[in-house]
Protein backbone atom coordinates (compact mmCIF):
# COMPACT_ATOMS: atom_id res chain seq x y z
CA UNK A 1 0.00 0.00 0.00
CA UNK A 2 1.65 3.57 -0.91
CA UNK A 3 2.65 5.60 1.89
CA UNK A 4 0.74 8.91 2.36
CA UNK A 5 2.99 11.86 1.31
CA UNK A 6 3.02 14.99 2.94
CA UNK A 7 4.24 18.51 1.69
CA UNK A 8 4.57 21.31 3.65
CA UNK A 9 4.23 24.63 1.98
CA UNK A 10 5.17 28.43 2.40
CA UNK A 11 3.97 31.13 1.00
CA UNK A 12 5.26 34.76 1.12
CA UNK A 13 5.43 36.24 -2.10
CA UNK A 14 3.59 39.48 -1.27
CA UNK A 15 1.89 40.81 1.55
CA UNK A 16 0.00 37.09 3.30
CA UNK A 17 2.02 35.48 5.35
CA UNK A 18 1.04 31.21 4.48
CA UNK A 19 1.54 27.82 5.94
CA UNK A 20 -0.17 24.84 4.32
CA UNK A 21 -0.05 21.02 5.00
CA UNK A 22 -1.56 18.88 2.11
CA UNK A 23 -1.93 15.57 1.95
CA UNK A 24 -0.75 13.13 -1.69
CA UNK A 25 -1.23 16.84 -3.45
CA UNK A 26 -4.80 16.87 -3.32
CA UNK A 27 -6.22 17.04 -0.01
CA UNK A 28 -6.17 20.12 2.25
CA UNK A 29 -4.72 18.97 5.65
CA UNK A 30 -4.40 23.13 7.09
CA UNK A 31 -4.18 26.06 5.36
CA UNK A 32 -3.25 29.06 7.51
CA UNK A 33 -3.27 32.57 6.29
CA UNK A 34 -2.31 35.85 7.94
CA UNK A 35 -3.33 38.77 6.05
CA UNK A 36 -1.68 42.23 5.65
CA UNK A 37 -4.62 44.43 4.14
CA UNK A 38 -5.30 46.43 7.22
CA UNK A 39 -1.70 47.31 7.64
CA UNK A 40 -1.31 48.35 3.99
CA UNK A 41 -4.44 49.87 3.33
CA UNK A 42 -3.74 53.55 4.43
CA UNK A 43 -0.62 53.78 1.67
CA UNK A 44 -3.31 52.11 -0.98
CA UNK A 45 -0.85 49.49 -1.92
CA UNK A 46 1.57 47.10 -1.34
CA UNK A 47 4.89 48.19 1.01
CA UNK A 48 7.70 46.09 0.38
CA UNK A 49 9.36 46.88 3.71
CA UNK A 50 6.53 46.59 6.06
CA UNK A 51 5.44 43.31 4.03
CA UNK A 52 8.86 41.96 4.64
CA UNK A 53 8.62 43.18 8.59
CA UNK A 54 5.29 41.55 8.85
CA UNK A 55 6.57 38.45 6.85
CA UNK A 56 9.30 38.02 9.94
CA UNK A 57 6.73 38.49 12.75
CA UNK A 58 4.74 36.09 11.66
CA UNK A 59 5.66 33.05 9.84
CA UNK A 60 6.91 31.52 13.35
CA UNK A 61 3.49 31.57 14.71
CA UNK A 62 1.62 30.40 11.44
CA UNK A 63 4.19 27.35 10.96
CA UNK A 64 2.84 26.74 14.12
CA UNK A 65 -0.47 26.75 14.19
CA UNK A 66 -0.65 24.98 11.00
CA UNK A 67 0.87 22.46 12.54
CA UNK A 68 -0.64 22.05 15.83
CA UNK A 69 -4.32 22.24 13.59
CA UNK A 70 -2.99 19.11 11.98
CA UNK A 71 -2.50 17.50 14.51
CA UNK A 72 1.18 16.97 13.49
CA UNK A 73 5.07 17.36 13.68
CA UNK A 74 7.94 18.11 11.87
CA UNK A 75 8.27 14.08 11.71
CA UNK A 76 5.16 13.60 9.60
CA UNK A 77 6.26 15.93 6.60
CA UNK A 78 7.92 14.73 3.73
CA UNK A 79 9.06 17.94 2.02
CA UNK A 80 8.84 21.73 2.76
CA UNK A 81 7.74 23.47 -0.46
CA UNK A 82 8.37 27.32 -0.71
CA UNK A 83 7.59 30.10 -3.65
CA UNK A 84 10.49 30.70 -4.92
CA UNK A 85 9.69 33.47 -6.99
CA UNK A 86 7.95 36.03 -8.96
CA UNK A 87 7.17 38.37 -5.75
CA UNK A 88 8.61 40.87 -3.79
CA UNK A 89 12.23 39.77 -3.52
CA UNK A 90 12.34 40.68 0.56
CA UNK A 91 9.36 38.98 0.99
CA UNK A 92 9.74 36.01 -0.53
CA UNK A 93 13.58 35.74 1.34
CA UNK A 94 11.41 35.68 4.62
CA UNK A 95 9.92 32.34 3.16
CA UNK A 96 12.84 30.66 1.49
CA UNK A 97 15.22 31.34 4.65
CA UNK A 98 12.57 29.76 7.08
CA UNK A 99 12.00 26.84 4.36
CA UNK A 100 15.51 26.36 4.12
CA UNK A 101 15.96 26.13 7.90
CA UNK A 102 13.44 23.41 8.09
CA UNK A 103 14.41 21.61 5.78
CA UNK A 104 18.25 21.77 7.06
CA UNK A 105 16.64 21.30 10.53
CA UNK A 106 14.73 18.39 10.49
CA UNK A 107 16.20 16.83 7.20
CA UNK A 108 13.56 16.91 4.81
CA UNK A 109 13.53 17.17 1.55
CA UNK A 110 12.93 21.09 0.12
CA UNK A 111 11.42 22.12 -3.45
CA UNK A 112 10.99 25.88 -4.75
CA UNK A 113 7.88 26.61 -6.22
CA UNK A 114 6.71 29.12 -8.97
CA UNK A 115 4.49 31.45 -7.42
CA UNK A 116 2.21 31.10 -10.62
CA UNK A 117 2.66 27.45 -10.89
CA UNK A 118 0.57 27.27 -7.09
CA UNK A 119 -2.10 29.59 -8.09
CA UNK A 120 -2.81 26.66 -11.30
CA UNK A 121 -2.30 23.86 -8.89
CA UNK A 122 -4.84 25.15 -6.54
CA UNK A 123 -7.45 23.75 -8.74
CA UNK A 124 -6.09 20.20 -8.37
CA UNK A 125 -7.21 20.86 -4.66
CA UNK A 126 -10.58 20.33 -6.33
CA UNK A 127 -10.48 18.19 -8.71
CA UNK A 128 -7.59 16.20 -10.82
CA UNK A 129 -6.12 16.95 -13.89
CA UNK A 130 -6.71 16.22 -17.34
CA UNK A 131 -4.27 17.24 -20.16
CA UNK A 132 -3.74 19.00 -22.25
CA UNK A 133 -5.02 21.86 -20.29
CA UNK A 134 -5.39 25.60 -20.21
CA UNK A 135 -4.87 27.95 -17.41
CA UNK A 136 -6.77 31.73 -17.53
CA UNK A 137 -4.23 33.27 -14.97
CA UNK A 138 -5.19 36.26 -13.58
CA UNK A 139 -3.84 38.35 -11.06
CA UNK A 140 -2.17 41.50 -9.26
CA UNK A 141 0.75 41.22 -11.62
CA UNK A 142 -0.01 38.19 -14.02
CA UNK A 143 -2.73 37.86 -16.93
CA UNK A 144 -1.57 34.59 -18.67
CA UNK A 145 -2.57 32.05 -21.28
CA UNK A 146 -0.58 28.83 -19.88
CA UNK A 147 -0.92 25.70 -21.78
CA UNK A 148 0.25 22.46 -19.88
CA UNK A 149 0.56 19.10 -21.62
CA UNK A 150 1.62 17.08 -18.69
CA UNK A 151 2.16 17.86 -14.89
CA UNK A 152 5.09 20.53 -14.51
CA UNK A 153 4.77 21.26 -17.93
CA UNK A 154 4.16 25.38 -18.54
CA UNK A 155 3.93 27.17 -21.85
CA UNK A 156 2.82 30.62 -22.17
CA UNK A 157 0.68 31.14 -25.23
CA UNK A 158 -0.22 34.84 -23.87
CA UNK A 159 0.79 37.10 -21.64
CA UNK A 160 0.05 40.83 -20.40
CA UNK A 161 2.12 43.61 -22.32
CA UNK A 162 1.46 46.44 -20.17
CA UNK A 163 -1.05 46.46 -17.33
CA UNK A 164 -2.01 43.44 -15.65
CA UNK A 165 -6.19 42.68 -14.93
CA UNK A 166 -5.76 42.76 -11.06
CA UNK A 167 -3.60 46.36 -11.89
CA UNK A 168 -5.75 47.79 -13.95
CA UNK A 169 -8.62 46.96 -11.53
CA UNK A 170 -6.40 48.74 -8.45
CA UNK A 171 -5.49 51.87 -10.52
CA UNK A 172 -9.26 52.39 -11.71
CA UNK A 173 -10.67 51.95 -7.97
CA UNK A 174 -7.99 54.28 -6.91
CA UNK A 175 -9.53 56.50 -9.95
CA UNK A 176 -12.92 55.96 -8.00
CA UNK A 177 -11.94 56.55 -4.63
CA UNK A 178 -12.14 53.23 -3.28
CA UNK A 179 -10.05 51.49 -0.75
CA UNK A 180 -7.07 49.30 -1.03
CA UNK A 181 -7.63 46.35 -2.48
CA UNK A 182 -10.07 47.66 -5.43
CA UNK A 183 -10.59 45.19 -7.38
CA UNK A 184 -13.54 43.42 -4.92
CA UNK A 185 -15.04 46.88 -4.49
CA UNK A 186 -14.93 47.71 -8.48
CA UNK A 187 -16.63 43.83 -8.87
CA UNK A 188 -19.16 45.26 -6.15
CA UNK A 189 -19.73 48.24 -7.97
CA UNK A 190 -20.37 46.66 -11.19
CA UNK A 191 -22.97 44.27 -10.13
CA UNK A 192 -24.91 47.57 -9.06
CA UNK A 193 -24.47 49.50 -12.37
CA UNK A 194 -25.09 49.34 -15.94
CA UNK A 195 -22.39 48.79 -18.65
CA UNK A 196 -23.56 51.82 -20.27
CA UNK A 197 -20.50 53.49 -21.35
CA UNK A 198 -18.26 52.59 -24.42
CA UNK A 199 -14.64 51.56 -23.29
CA UNK A 200 -12.31 49.98 -25.41
CA UNK A 201 -10.87 46.68 -26.07
CA UNK A 202 -7.59 46.03 -26.90
CA UNK A 203 -7.63 42.60 -29.02
CA UNK A 204 -4.25 43.74 -30.70
CA UNK A 205 -2.95 41.72 -33.79
CA UNK A 206 -4.62 39.20 -35.75
CA UNK A 207 -4.24 35.44 -33.80
CA UNK A 208 -2.39 37.30 -30.41
CA UNK A 209 -3.44 35.73 -27.49
CA UNK A 210 -1.47 38.57 -25.21
CA UNK A 211 -3.06 41.28 -23.11
CA UNK A 212 -3.45 44.63 -22.69
CA UNK A 213 -5.09 47.08 -20.18
CA UNK A 214 -3.10 49.98 -19.87
CA UNK A 215 -5.65 51.49 -22.63
CA UNK A 216 -8.38 50.63 -20.97
CA UNK A 217 -7.46 52.01 -17.56
CA UNK A 218 -6.28 55.42 -19.51
CA UNK A 219 -9.34 55.67 -21.02
CA UNK A 220 -11.45 55.03 -17.44
CA UNK A 221 -9.23 57.67 -15.97
CA UNK A 222 -9.79 60.42 -19.10
CA UNK A 223 -13.52 59.46 -19.32
CA UNK A 224 -13.97 60.70 -15.42
CA UNK A 225 -11.37 63.52 -15.46
CA UNK A 226 -13.44 64.86 -18.80
CA UNK A 227 -16.60 64.34 -17.24
CA UNK A 228 -15.65 66.76 -14.14
CA UNK A 229 -14.32 69.48 -16.20
CA UNK A 230 -17.81 69.28 -17.86
CA UNK A 231 -19.26 69.47 -14.36
CA UNK A 232 -20.86 66.04 -15.59
CA UNK A 233 -21.47 63.69 -13.24
CA UNK A 234 -20.92 59.69 -14.28
CA UNK A 235 -22.25 57.46 -12.05
CA UNK A 236 -19.20 55.26 -10.24
CA UNK A 237 -21.30 51.70 -10.69
CA UNK A 238 -22.00 52.43 -14.44
CA UNK A 239 -18.16 53.18 -14.94
CA UNK A 240 -17.25 50.38 -13.13
CA UNK A 241 -19.73 48.13 -14.77
CA UNK A 242 -18.22 49.14 -18.15
CA UNK A 243 -14.92 48.69 -16.93
CA UNK A 244 -15.37 44.95 -15.94
CA UNK A 245 -17.55 44.29 -18.81
CA UNK A 246 -14.17 45.42 -20.87
CA UNK A 247 -11.95 43.54 -19.57
CA UNK A 248 -14.01 40.31 -18.89
CA UNK A 249 -14.99 40.37 -22.50
CA UNK A 250 -11.44 39.94 -23.91
CA UNK A 251 -9.97 37.64 -21.32
CA UNK A 252 -13.32 35.17 -22.23
CA UNK A 253 -13.03 35.56 -25.79
CA UNK A 254 -9.69 35.04 -26.00
CA UNK A 255 -9.98 31.88 -23.48
CA UNK A 256 -12.56 30.53 -25.67
CA UNK A 257 -10.58 31.19 -28.53
CA UNK A 258 -7.93 29.13 -27.58
CA UNK A 259 -9.86 25.97 -26.32
CA UNK A 260 -10.80 25.78 -29.84
CA UNK A 261 -6.99 26.15 -31.25
CA UNK A 262 -5.10 24.02 -28.41
CA UNK A 263 -8.67 21.13 -28.44
CA UNK A 264 -8.08 20.89 -24.33
CA UNK A 265 -9.87 18.51 -21.83
CA UNK A 266 -9.64 21.10 -19.00
CA UNK A 267 -9.86 25.28 -18.69
CA UNK A 268 -8.58 25.88 -14.97
CA UNK A 269 -9.05 29.83 -13.83
CA UNK A 270 -6.46 31.04 -11.78
CA UNK A 271 -4.67 33.64 -9.37
CA UNK A 272 -6.53 36.25 -7.16
CA UNK A 273 -8.70 38.26 -9.71
CA UNK A 274 -10.46 34.55 -10.19
CA UNK A 275 -12.65 35.93 -7.20
CA UNK A 276 -14.23 38.54 -9.35
CA UNK A 277 -17.91 37.08 -9.49
CA UNK A 278 -18.33 38.72 -12.79
CA UNK A 279 -15.67 36.20 -14.25
CA UNK A 280 -16.78 33.89 -12.40
CA UNK A 281 -20.26 33.81 -14.34
CA UNK A 282 -18.70 35.04 -17.71
CA UNK A 283 -16.74 31.60 -17.76
CA UNK A 284 -19.59 29.78 -16.70
CA UNK A 285 -21.99 30.75 -19.25
CA UNK A 286 -19.60 30.79 -22.04
CA UNK A 287 -18.32 27.07 -21.09
CA UNK A 288 -22.01 25.86 -21.15
CA UNK A 289 -22.64 23.22 -23.71
CA UNK A 290 -18.74 23.18 -24.07
CA UNK A 291 -16.09 20.17 -24.80
CA UNK A 292 -13.87 21.56 -22.38
CA UNK A 293 -14.42 21.04 -18.96
CA UNK A 294 -13.61 24.39 -16.56
CA UNK A 295 -12.44 24.08 -13.34
CA UNK A 296 -13.11 27.20 -10.95
CA UNK A 297 -11.33 27.33 -7.26
CA UNK A 298 -13.00 28.42 -4.13
CA UNK A 299 -12.36 31.87 -3.25
CA UNK A 300 -10.44 30.76 -0.22
CA UNK A 301 -8.20 29.30 -2.95
CA UNK A 302 -8.35 32.35 -5.53
CA UNK A 303 -6.28 34.80 -3.84
CA UNK A 304 -2.37 33.71 -2.07
CA UNK A 305 -2.04 31.23 0.50
CA UNK A 306 -0.02 27.68 0.50
CA UNK A 307 -2.17 25.22 -0.39
CA UNK A 308 -1.43 25.38 -3.57
CA UNK A 309 2.45 25.86 -2.99
CA UNK A 310 2.07 22.65 -1.36
CA UNK A 311 0.20 21.33 -4.23
CA UNK A 312 2.27 22.23 -6.89
CA UNK A 313 5.41 21.37 -4.83
CA UNK A 314 3.85 17.41 -4.09
CA UNK A 315 4.17 17.41 -7.78
CA UNK A 316 7.78 18.32 -7.89
CA UNK A 317 9.01 16.20 -4.82
CA UNK A 318 7.48 12.92 -6.48
CA UNK A 319 9.30 14.31 -9.66
CA UNK A 320 12.56 13.61 -7.76
CA UNK A 321 12.89 17.55 -7.96
CA UNK A 322 15.27 19.26 -4.92
CA UNK A 323 16.06 22.23 -3.71
CA UNK A 324 19.43 23.42 -1.96
CA UNK A 325 20.19 25.36 0.66
CA UNK A 326 21.92 28.02 -1.33
CA UNK A 327 18.03 28.44 -2.85
CA UNK A 328 17.88 32.29 -3.05
CA UNK A 329 14.27 33.99 -4.02
CA UNK A 330 13.86 35.31 -7.77
CA UNK A 331 11.39 38.16 -8.28
CA UNK A 332 11.60 37.72 -11.79
CA UNK A 333 11.38 33.84 -12.06
CA UNK A 334 9.66 32.44 -15.71
CA UNK A 335 7.64 29.37 -15.62
CA UNK A 336 8.42 28.26 -18.56
CA UNK A 337 12.48 27.89 -18.03
CA UNK A 338 11.25 27.17 -14.13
Amino acid sequence: MKKDTFVLGIETSCDETAVAIIKNGTEIVTNIVSSQIESHKRFGGVVPEIASRHHVEQVTFVLEEALEQAGMTMDNIDCVAVTEGPGLVGALLIGVNAAKALSFAHHKSLVGVHHIAGHIYANRLIKEMKFPLLSLVVSGGHTELILMKEHGSFEVIGETRDDAAGEAYDKVARTLGLPYPGGPHIDRLAHEGEPSIDLPRAWLEEGSYDFSFSGLKSAVINTLHNAKQKGMDIPPQDLAASFQASVIDVLVTKTIKAVKEYEVEQVLLAGGVAANKGLRAALQKAFEGKDAELIIPPLSLCTDNAAMIAAAGTILFEQGKRGSMDMNAHPGLDIENF
